[in-house]
């Protein structure tokens, strides 16, 4: 018996799409092998590891666990979408400064969380920062310089924010 498709539509880093899916389809795949944006990483395949996070109505979520019907009509954001016009995001500049990014197939997953994090607290402690990035795993930085990198990347944004604030 064939299974049932569902057209569904998405917009992923801005664009509208308009994909076909069966209803056990994860959102992850569909970004991944149907769309092509390859950024996001398929690493435990449970939601235990944060590898495959993207930004869902920009909420940070396992796409590994989000049926792609679930996410129709939605948003979705993922490592690809979050630099601008050719331009890397302070976070993603950070990453790459701090030395973050040692084998790199967790970084697009924290890259989307503490891109998260920073949009909603420009200023964060490393206590908040460790609180939103538990989700993801890392089996090669030992965590510190994930954590200078957001600390690095909160500086720069603020540094621009008020750059911009003294241009006004």
């Amino acid at each position: 018996m064939e299974q049932k498709r569902y057209r569904i539509t998405l917009t992923v880093n801005g664009r509208l799409h308009e994909v076909e899916v069966e209803p056990r389809e994860r959102l992850l795949d569909v970004i991944r092998y149907k769309l092509r944006y390859t950024g996001t990483k398929e690493c435990c395949g449970t939601g235990d590891c944060g590898a495959c996070t993207v930004l869902l109505d920009d909420k940070p979520v396992n796409s590994c666990l989000v049926l792609a019907i679930s996410a129709n009509g939605k948003s979705i954001t993922t490592v690809e979408g979050i630099a601008k016009d050719g331009e890397l995001h302070p976070i993603q500049r950070a990453f790459a400064e701090q030395g973050a990014v040692q084998c790199g197939f967790c970084t697009p997953g924290f890259i989307v969380n503490s891109y998260a994090l920073l949009k909603e607290n420009p200023n964060p402690d490393i206590d908040t920062i460790c609180y939103w990035l538990a989700g993801n795993l890392c089996r090669c930085t030992g965590y510190q310089k994930i954590i200078k990198a957001v600390l690095a990347a909160a500086e720069m944004i603020n540094k621009q924010t008020n750059l911009l604030k003294v241009d006004d």
